[in-house]
């Protein structure tokens, strides 16, 4: 019979995958001892594996390099790294290493542009896409950009007043875009996004404000729906109205050259996952191209904004199981030495799921267990896999450690969770660890941020004042 809990995930997924493989009964995640990263640095830990960033952005220029010269597609392809996912200095130097460009969202992200342009990771040539409802302190940024010779900054109007609120500050003629309001799914609590503008409002919009206007371009229109590029109908049915705005605006506005189709591509969140990348990015450049041949318009340039798909999956987090409360004749808790309120937000907040694993004793016996973090909110737990309603890991021994491993958590987690500062129930922020590659392709490890101490939260509470 078997009992084991390498036998339930053998039999369940297939196993092992690209980047996870068993060693002596522990997991290795892309060649990393993770049994050996916990004896070095404890846990809980959080991680970041830098080399991940730059392999999915050439996975994504591959995939379109490959479609482009398929379809004889007479446009570019540009690779566009959206900051909010990850703001990171780490993770920006190492997603800069690829020839990509930049999409923004707030105002403070204009200061982390001028400073990367200071240490010469970007330049003038490098586009820097500025979304987000714009009010004074990310407008005046924005224009400083601008005067100060970096052309390729292109704000993406939200709204009507933009424009007029740009004009005011930017000394000569500069580019924009205009973001479409897109329709959500009817599953959505709302009907259209409460970003961008309106389908039937745009075209009316660039002849009112700005044909005539001789200090405006318009180069790029701007498309992006909630739930991402997905192989359905509602998604290709929404390109295509975008692609009949596109045409229509370029026949009227000779400097549109640049359809920016947003982010959106999914993450591996559970050993089952399947998606076809290739697939859906060919047919995306396949319906663009025939739309535009059918009305005899020149194709667009492509941009992309990718933000979980460049950083989620080189994030990782490591718990250790302290305890195991038996509440009641079925329900078993695993406490871990750490919160997932605070450390994973969005399995609080949007239920959202990652990869689960045991990092160690893959040949012992399972059980039937949920998991609770410190904190004591009720709130504070995580009670299934992805595909399974139910979390298997071996038994809980107490004279025998249990570490637990999330995996490609990489996006957002740190920003929502507020790192750096207060922390629910007052749970300290775990260890960060990079890992890297050397020159020899050698693993290297260095510690980004130790947990967070009571002396600096005594300080932000104002008690040392």
């Amino acid at each position: 019979m078997k009992t084991k809990y390498f036998d339930l995930i053998d039999q369940t997924y297939d196993f092992p995958q690209e980047e996870f493989q068993l060693k002596d009964n522990n997991l290795e995640f892309h060649g990393i001892d993770l049994k050996g990263l916990i004896a070095e640095y404890g846990a809980p830990l959080k991680f970041t594996y830098l080399p991940k960033i730059s392999g999915n952005i050439h996975r994504a220029q591959k995939w379109f390099a490959k479609s482009i010269k398929k379809h004889g597609y007479k446009g570019k392809y540009h690779y566009c790294y959206c900051t909010k996912s990850s703001h990171f200095q780490h993770v920006l130097n190492e997603a800069l290493k690829n020839n990509i460009h930049i999409e923004t969202s707030s105002a403070f992200d204009i200061d982390i542009v001028n400073h990367l342009k200071s240490k010469g990771k970007i330049s003038q040539d490098t586009f820097v896409l500025c979304n987000g409802f714009k009010r004074d302190k990310y407008i005046n940024n924005i224009a400083d950009l601008i005067n100060n010779g970096h052309e390729n900054c292109i704000p993406i109007i939200d709204n009507y007043e933009e424009l007029n609120l740009l004009q005011s500050n930017i000394n000569g003629t500069f580019n924009v875009g205009i973001r479409i309001a897109s329709e959500e799914e009817p599953k959505f609590e709302f009907y259209t996004s409460r970003l961008g503008i309106g389908y039937k409002n745009i075209v009316p919009f660039y002849n009112q404000s700005v044909k005539e206007n001789e200090q405006v371009n318009l180069k790029m229109l701007h498309f992006f729906i909630n739930t991402g590029i997905r192989d359905t109908a509602y998604y290709w049915n929404e390109l295509l109205k975008c692609l009949k705005v596109y045409i229509n605006l370029k026949r009227v506005c000779p400097t549109l050259d640049s359809l920016n189709i947003g982010g959106g591509f999914p993450i591996k969140n559970s050993l089952a996952f399947e998606y076809d990348y290739a697939y859906m990015i060919d047919e995306i450049i396949n319906q663009i191209n025939q739309a535009c041949q059918e009305a005899k318009v020149d194709v667009p340039h492509i941009f992309t904004e990718f933000g979980s798909f460049t950083v989620g999956e080189s994030g990782g987090a490591i718990y250790e199981v302290l305890y195991q409360k038996q509440q009641n004749d079925r329900e078993k808790w695993n406490m871990i030495n750490s919160s997932f309120i605070t450390t994973l937000p969005d399995s609080w907040a949007i239920n959202k799921r990652f990869i689960l694993l045991a990092i160690n004793r893959w040949n012992e016996e399972y059980e039937r267990v949920l998991l609770g973090g410190l904190t004591c909110d009720s709130d504070d737990y995580y009670n299934s896999e992805q595909h399974m309603n139910a979390i298997y890991l071996p038994k809980y021994k107490k004279d025998k450690p249990l570490y637990i491993g999330f995996f490609n958590t990489g996006a957002y987690q740190e920003s929502i969770g507020g790192y750096g500062g207060l922390q629910h129930c007052l749970i300290p922020a775990p260890k960060h660890i990079l890992i890297d590659r050397d020159e020899n392709g050698e693993l290297t490890t260095k510690v980004f941020a130790e947990q967070q101490t009571s002396a600096k939260f005594m300080d932000i509470l104002g008690y040392t004042k």
